[in-house]
């Protein structure tokens, strides 16, 4: 099995011992991402809706180093410290897949997020 470790400038660096994402057997697995800034590293500021949006931007940053995107995504795994906030996450993911079917996707609420965040998505995709 041929794997590759991603690493890009237009998404936040690794704020551990971990890559951005892996490419294996034409998937793509990402890391977790959180709502950062990736010039300031710094968590943005604005409403949990605008939190989730940039989470999707830093995925599809991520995604668009390995050649693929947010519509080749097959799952996504949400993270949240609120669930009473999925209905938000709902609305985005509606605005980010209304031209296709969505993705599976699971969601679960944790006690806690890195850098104390309030959201934290991964996904799998497709690679060409």
């Amino acid at each position: 099995m041929v794997r590759k470790a991603i690493y890009t400038s237009q998404a936040p660096a690794a704020i551990g011992p971990y890559s951005q994402a892996i490419v294996a057997n034409g998937f793509v697995f990402s890391a977790g991402q959180l709502p950062l800034d990736p010039a300031t590293m710094k968590l943005i500021e604005g409403d949990f809706k605008q939190r989730v949006e940039r989470v999707m931007h830093n995925l599809n940053a991520v995604l668009s180093a390995t050649n693929s995107d947010l519509s080749k995504v097959v799952k996504f795994t949400v993270f949240l410290t609120d669930l009473a906030n999925f209905g938000i996450v709902n609305e985005v993911f509606n605005n980010c897949f209304k031209d296709m079917d969505p993705p599976a996707r699971s969601a679960v609420q944790v006690a806690a997020l890195p850098l104390g965040a309030d959201v934290e998505i991964e996904c799998i995709a497709t690679v060409e």
